[in-house]
């Protein structure tokens, strides 16, 4: 079987992954029953706001309520105020939205419900600093923490213990009102109390974690962050506190869900579809080096007849900078593959990330193929050094193979693709 037009293909295989993610599609069918009392409906993340656009419309009761989104990712909602702050780096308006929110917590009652809308993005949308920090403090850590090549779950353990709101403390502050998150996972095992630094899930590290994790990856830790972290409240509320006893979640959306989806398109198109996993990590070049050595055993494997082969995968890579590029890990990765595959016939790929934004690009990511190292070469292009400089964006721009959804209101994590004709 020939694939008539292998990027169109993966593409579209692309937009599966998404749409099994999408909250409109998925939402409805987890929503919990009404409670006697009121519905504060409050939520923080990339897809929080298009969350809380299909809770109004399934929700049949009163509600009112407060979400945090990335900037350019709002929805119109009728009744839930839908507020827009930075992604990566926290600024001052999650920064007031977070106060905010924590302020609608007082005074709830054990007749009233809190819906939490969560998803990934929602650890910096939702800042909060822990008392004695201040929002540069933050900042400061958080940049620190995105270019030192630390995984999520790493990051998360620190923001979690250098805020007031996250790691447990927002349920917390709910008692004895029920709290029932909603949650989309970005992050390998869906864990929900690292999603979004878990502000309604009782936490399992300890600052004494979060402190070494600085120190193994050297950032510089100012005397007010070590002062938190060694001091009295700079613990979380762990899973067994009983003001977290009626809090539950729900995971509407994973990274398994999306690759499922695919491959159930994948089988559809005559492709056989192999889900290598949905919680890959590591460096991005690391990741990609390893998936070409799958690439070529699949490729050896096959025999005449059989039909082409997707291999699917998931997860977050993690990129250490040590350029002034243009980048983004999947970027890295698709660059990476692309010089590792060295031009071979019958493989192309896809690399995005499930929100639409490559790192804090305008891209999801991008696609290559065989010819991607040739065309590179008649425009001039040295791939090597672009990896080198971390730019995989401005590569794959200069030959018009960037993938640009825009914001998808989902986020799922990372989409990864490789097809084998």
């Amino acid at each position: 079987m020939e694939v008539d037009d292998p990027r169109a293909t993966l593409n579209d295989l692309f937009q599966a992954a998404l749409s099994a993610a999408d909250p409109a599609n998925v939402l409805a069918r987890h929503l919990p029953d009404p409670p006697t009392g009121r519905t504060v409906v409050i939520g923080a993340g990339k897809a929080s706001a298009a969350m809380a656009k299909a809770l109004e419309e399934a929700w049949t009761g009163t509600l009112d309520g407060l979400v945090v989104t990335r900037y350019g990712h709002a929805v119109p909602c009728a009744r839930i105020e839908i507020v827009e702050a930075a992604h990566p780096v926290p600024d001052a308006a999650g920064l007031g939205a977070a106060e905010r929110i924590l302020k609608m917590m007082e005074g709830l009652t054990e007749d009233d419900l809190v819906i939490a809308l969560i998803s990934g993005g929602g650890s910096s949308l939702l800042t909060l600093p822990a008392p004695g920090l201040t929002l540069a403090d933050k900042q400061a850590i958080n940049t620190a923490l995105l270019k030192s090549g630390a995984p999520i779950d790493q990051m998360n353990a620190v923001r979690k213990h250098l805020s007031a709101i996250k790691g447990g403390r927002l349920a917390a502050a709910a008692h004895p009102a029920r709290v029932m998150t909603l949650t989309i996972s970005d992050v390998p095992g869906d864990d929900p109390a690292v999603i979004a630094s878990g502000p309604t899930v009782g936490d399992t590290t300890t600052a004494d974690e979060a402190l070494a994790i600085l120190e193994h990856h050297t950032i510089p830790i100012p005397d007010a962050v070590r002062a938190v972290l060694t001091g009295p409240d700079g613990e979380t509320p762990n899973p067994d506190d009983p003001r977290l006893a009626r809090a539950e979640v729900r995971m509407i959306a994973t990274p398994q869900m999306a690759l499922d989806a695919a491959a159930a398109s994948a089988r559809e198109a005559g492709l056989h579809p192999i889900i290598l996993g949905d919680a890959i990590e590591g460096e991005a070049r690391d990741v990609a080096a390893d998936m070409i050595g799958t690439a070529y055993d699949y490729a050896d494997a096959r025999q005449p007849g059989d039909p082409p082969i997707v291999l699917l995968s998931g997860g977050e890579t993690t990129v250490t900078v040590r350029g002034n590029g243009r980048g983004g890990r999947n970027a890295e990765f698709l660059l990476a593959l692309a010089i590792g595959l060295s031009s071979a016939p019958g493989f192309h790929a896809i690399a995005c990330d499930t929100d639409g934004i490559d790192g804090s690009e305008d891209n999801a990511g991008a696609i290559c193929g065989p010819d991607t190292l040739d065309r590179a070469r008649q425009s001039g292009l040295d791939a090597e050094a672009f990896l080198a400089n971390n730019d995989g964006y401005s590569f794959f721009e200069a030959l018009g193979d960037l993938v640009v959804t825009g914001p998808t209101l989902t986020n799922v994590n990372d989409f990864r693709a490789i097809l084998i004709t």
